[in-house]
């Protein structure tokens, strides 16, 4: 892990990679993707460039906010990973979630919410903003359900830096925009909510490259796979509902000395199955098979039986 600091002369800088207790404590930016040429790369700060580009005004924003709380160091995933470098892209994919787990301040920087014409002290008037953050197209992106869920502390920013409020203060409009229990933006283990609910949150979000819907959602459920770019979204989801299923599996098993029936606790993932392949018990089968063998024909033909699914 790679982090920026603040030079003195105002410039940024990479530190070198960084790992388990030499990583010190550090803010971290949550924020949609403008277009590639806008965003500053890992490339642009090796050599010194970037400065021009729209993207810079994120890093100045974040620096700004990481110093107010007493941070020196910072990241950001336009310009801290090198992705020409595949297996540093392939690490930070399934490091992505503990990152923003371990971040001292999470900050989310809405570039379609526009503050106040005058500058305020303290969180903005909800009345004023709102209906922007209700339509804010961070909230339509794959990526950014984990970077809401896994930081203990996530404060939202509109456009020109005004403060408009953190997950806790603004729950209940967070939980009506995206359906995520209160629970869960309030910290509690995601394990203690189904499969499938997990699903749900991200059923509508999109992600440019249609195999990142399924890499963002590794540290959802805690489970790792190697990025595979131009396997397609539906291999990708294939893979990493297999590791859901192992995961499952070696629960239940643990579970049935306690009474508990395979079945019963397999039967989250067979519902997030016939969400994402809801053609029929033929698409199932051949679903099942693909599972690993621990989903089996016949559990799930009575499964789609019960839901009076042809």
């Amino acid at each position: 892990m790679r982090l920026l600091e603040r030079g003195p002369n105002g410039g940024y800088y990479l530190t070198k990679d960084l790992i388990g207790s030499s990583i010190p404590a550090y803010a971290i930016l949550s924020h949609t993707w403008g277009p590639d040429p806008e965003e500053v790369t890992f490339q642009d700060l090796m050599k010194g460039t970037g400065e021009d580009k729209a993207g810079y005004e994120k890093i100045r924003f974040c620096a700004d906010q990481a110093q107010r709380h007493g941070l020196l160091y910072f990241w950001i995933d336009t310009c801290c990973i090198n992705k020409e470098n595949n297996t540093e892209l392939a690490e930070a994919i399934n490091s992505m979630f503990r990152w923003y787990h371990d971040a001292a301040r999470c900050y989310v920087f809405l570039t379609d919410v526009s503050g106040p014409s005058c500058k305020l002290s303290g969180p903005l008037p909800s009345q004023t903003w709102e209906s922007a953050f209700r339509a804010s197209r961070w909230f339509t992106r794959g990526w950014t359900l984990q970077e809401l869920l896994a930081p203990k502390s996530v404060q939202f920013f509109a456009q020109d830096g005004t403060l408009l409020g953190d997950k806790i203060s603004l729950q209940q409009q967070i939980h009506e925009i995206t359906g995520i229990a209160i629970p869960a933006l309030c910290g509690d283990s995601l394990a203690h909510f189904e499969t499938e609910e997990r699903f749900k949150w991200a059923e509508t979000r999109q992600t440019t490259r249609e195999e990142d819907w399924a890499y963002s959602l590794l540290g959802i459920f805690g489970v790792f796979i190697s990025p595979i770019y131009g396997e397609g979204k539906e291999n990708a989801v294939r893979r990493l509902t297999n590791e859901i299923s192992e995961k499952l599996r070696s629960r239940g098993e643990s579970s049935h000395q306690h009474g508990m029936s395979l079945t019963q606790t397999i039967l989250p993932l067979l519902t997030l199955v016939q969400w994402y392949f809801p053609d029929g018990i033929g698409r199932m089968a051949r679903m099942a098979r693909m599972v690993k063998g621990c989903l089996r024909y016949t559990v799930c033909r009575r499964f789609l039986l019960s839901r009076n699914v042809d």
